[in-house]
């Protein structure tokens, strides 16, 4: 009888602590949700991980509390990109018309290009040259959630890989505006520039409005089109990882090699396409779908071991800064060829 009053009791612990690592995620969620409204340059994702990578490593997180913490880094974030999909479009990614889509499809070549010949050439971990090439060319945050499920990604290089994207868009911020006033780019030509160049959403917004309104309007239009270009890519990476199981002599089953995340992703997407999610329910599911990814990073940075990023060196930093300029000067070139410019 004792003994399974100390079994119980031990269950209810359990799920307690795994309840307070959410709960431990969550908070630091809110802080950082309020932060990155009041300074919209930085954003709440990078104030997110920045905040949970300086919890874990200057007080400790009890590994008690780890399960709950691993379960927001990983469910959350992948429930994440489902409850985002049903605020995207299918058909929005044609709206931004051909101009967009061909500049588009070339910045997200060279993205990938790049980002695999540098990484080759620093000898930089396949993963972590995955997401920073895939957060590079797509949209930050929510491309790297995205691939790190379907390439096995650890934390660490998740973590790093979203510092790094994200210390550029605040760069990109500061600088696009003053850069495309010095080309005297018209506002449709910087807006293009800023959507297909900057990587998350709120520095997006955040350049194109300062550039002036109709360049903010059509910035927003082209990087929601963007980020759709997650489908696409999450498929590219699942087949890739098949085969890669497959040439190891490992079985392939496709159930566990694609994400059923994704699925659901472009299922929520369809419904919002055939309009059976309401506007409004869309705009909320966006806002909702942003905030959980804002747990699943804030969890990130609580499992974080700060030693480890240092170990890793500057290389993967170097890698992040090369490919999003050759992502910026891509753009650039294709709507000076294109006489956009």
């Amino acid at each position: 009888m004792a003994k399974e009053v100390v079994q119980e009791e031990l269950v209810n612990y359990k799920e307690i602590s795994f309840i307070i690592g959410i709960a431990i995620s969550g908070i630091i969620a809110i802080i950082a949700y309020m932060l990155g409204n009041r300074y919209e340059i930085v954003g709440a994702p990078v104030f997110a991980i920045i905040i949970g990578i300086a919890y874990s490593n200057l007080w400790g997180v009890k590994i008690e509390y780890m399960e709950g913490v691993g379960f927001a880094a990983k469910k959350i974030l992948q429930w994440s990109i489902v409850v985002l999909g049903a605020s995207l479009s299918l058909g929005q990614v044609w709206q931004t018309g051909k101009e967009s889509i061909g500049v588009m499809l070339v910045t997200l070549t060279a993205a990938f290009v790049t980002a695999f010949l540098v990484g080759k050439l620093f000898h930089i971990s396949g993963n972590l040259t995955s997401l920073i090439g895939v957060g590079t060319a797509i949209c930050g945050g929510s491309a790297i959630a995205a691939i790190s499920p379907i390439v096995e990604a650890d934390d660490e290089e998740m973590a790093y890989a979203i510092s790094t994207i994200f210390l550029f868009n605040v760069i990109a911020v500061v600088l696009f505006p003053l850069l495309g006033h010095l080309l005297s780019m018209s506002p449709d030509a910087f807006g293009l520039w800023a959507g297909t160049a900057i990587n998350d959403t709120s520095s997006v917004v955040a350049a194109g409005y300062s550039y002036s309104k109709s360049a903010g309007d059509y910035a927003t239009i082209v990087k929601l089109a963007r980020t759709t270009m997650i489908i696409p890519v999450a498929i590219i990476f699942s087949i890739a990882m098949s085969k890669r199981r497959k040439g190891s002599g490992k079985s392939v089953s496709w159930i566990k090699v694609f994400p059923l995340f994704i699925v659901g992703f472009i299922l929520a997407s369809l419904l919002k396409t055939l309009g059976i999610i309401p506007a409004a329910y869309a705009l909320k599911a966006h806002e909702l779908g942003k905030f959980m990814i804002i747990i699943a990073l804030a969890a990130v940075g609580l499992k974080t071991d700060f030693r480890k990023i240092i170990a890793t060196g500057v290389k993967p930093l170097f890698l992040g800064l090369i490919v999003w300029a050759s992502v910026t000067v891509t753009s650039l070139l294709v709507q000076m060829i294109s006489g956009q410019i």
